[in-house]
């Protein structure tokens, strides 16, 4: 019978037939005269079953030398079984050795975090690390798809830039042939350049902060999905927002159900997320904190602990808008009924954790923006194209940024951004 190259995702396609998996031995276990292996192939888990008296001997006797994560080719045929992992095994008739893996260093007992963060090119194998990469890789998806059938362009931004997006105090600068330039904080200037161009787009790639935090909310370079709107003013931003959320959590549990088992999230809570989502604005969220005992001071940015006992009162994330204008960039349009405040939006995701989405209406008057430029002390010659975007054809325009190792988290359960990115960048860590 001729094999068929095949993946353990479509062993439902195959059954009595007989394929070849491709993979790595992810664990093995013998009994007698039969031994079990389980097959890894980044598109699931198989149990191949060798049985000595339905296999040359020379294969048989390779229970002895195939060690975890040795690369192999396994041929059989498939078989439908509800016990075995995926619902299916592999009735062995031969197997090809790649390599022999020399002794592998993460087992199955308790391994401190530098250890496995040093070890990560292979912890990224584990079933629950592959299952939280397989989640990032949907919320990815799910945004681009929101975006491809909302008419939204996708326009890339630079990742060298001659200025600073969100202050100038979290900036990584480089040597630029001898003039500065800084790794971008965002894509949003940009961003706004296209919207002024297409009307509706988004920009998406990895952004940078310098940012002395040590929390398990903060990486130094972490990837962000901002779409930025043309004729939009704040109520549709946040309409918009509360949309492409509720969005990325239905694709998530429409298709990462296995990976949601083996990460034992309660999707019961994934389940409520339905828009719309509350609103409410900075003072009532200040009178929230101070009703719950918090010791905040009004007028200053919401730390962890305030965000956790704000979202704590909400099913699903919640938005908080008309923040105090000295606490948001200089971009941001103030509120005509009481100019001392920014027409600006966080989200915050609901079980605490934090800020996932943070955006606003934008200032479209070019005088007033050149007073809030020399009001940050911010150099006016790199923003001389940005307020070019206010003399020619200036419209009200608005646009948010999802942070998507957050939402990452979020969706997954997990407690630590740095576990929501193959390889994290944090404060000690270059490597791998």
């Amino acid at each position: 019978m001729k094999s068929t190259q095949v993946t353990i995702s479509n062993l439902n396609k195959h059954i009595e037939r007989s394929v070849t998996l491709n993979g790595w031995v992810y664990n093995k276990r013998t009994s007698g005269k039969i031994w079990f292996l389980l097959l890894r192939d980044g598109t699931g888990l198989a149990q191949c079953v060798v049985v000595k008296s339905e296999v040359a001997p020379e294969i048989f006797e390779l229970k002895n030398t195939v060690t975890q994560e040795t690369s192999v080719s396994v041929t059989g045929i498939v078989r439908k079984d509800d016990r075995s992992v995926g619902g299916f095994e592999i009735g062995v008739e031969s197997i090809e050795i790649h390599q022999i893996a020399a002794e592998y260093p993460i087992s199955p007992k308790e391994h401190g975090t530098d250890f496995l963060m040093n070890n990560r090119h292979l912890w990224m194998r584990s079933s629950k690390q592959h299952a939280i990469l397989i989640i990032r890789h949907h919320v990815i998806k799910a945004c681009r798809e929101f975006f491809d059938k909302n008419g939204f362009i996708l326009v890339d931004s630079p990742i060298l830039t001659a200025n600073a997006a969100e202050g100038t105090t979290s900036l990584f600068e480089v040597d630029y042939f001898n003039r500065s330039a800084y790794l971008t904080q965002s894509g949003q200037l940009y961003g706004e350049a296209g919207a002024m161009a297409f009307g509706k787009i988004y920009c998406f790639g990895p952004t940078f902060r310098a940012e002395k935090s040590k929390t398990r909310r903060h990486l130094t370079e972490f990837w962000m999905v901002e779409p930025e709107i043309a004729y939009c003013d704040l109520d549709e931003d946040m309409t918009w927002a509360e949309k492409f959320v509720e969005h990325i959590v239905t694709h998530c549990l429409e298709h990462c159900q296995t990976e949601l088992d083996i990460l034992e999230r309660d999707i019961s809570r994934l389940e409520k997320i339905k828009t719309p989502f509350p609103r409410i604005t900075y003072d009532e969220a200040a009178a929230l904190l101070k009703k719950k005992g918090v010791d905040f001071t009004y007028g200053s940015d919401f730390g962890g602990t305030d965000e956790t006992v704000i979202s704590e009162e909400f099913d699903s994330p919640v938005m908080i808008h008309r923040w105090p204008a000295e606490i948001k960039a200089f971009y941001m349009k103030r509120d005509e009924e009481n100019p001392d405040l920014a027409l600006g939006v966080d989200m915050l995701a609901p079980e605490g954790y934090g800020e996932i989405i943070g955006g606003g209406q934008r200032e479209d008057d070019h005088d007033i923006l050149v007073s809030k430029i020399k009001e940050h002390g911010l150099p006016m010659d790199v923003f001389g194209w940005y307020l070019d975007l206010r003399k020619y054809g200036s419209v009200p325009h608005a646009g948010f940024g999802l942070g998507i190792e957050r939402t990452v988290a979020w969706i997954c359960g997990i407690r630590h951004i740095r576990q929501t990115i193959p390889f994290p960048r944090t404060l000690s860590r270059l490597e791998p």
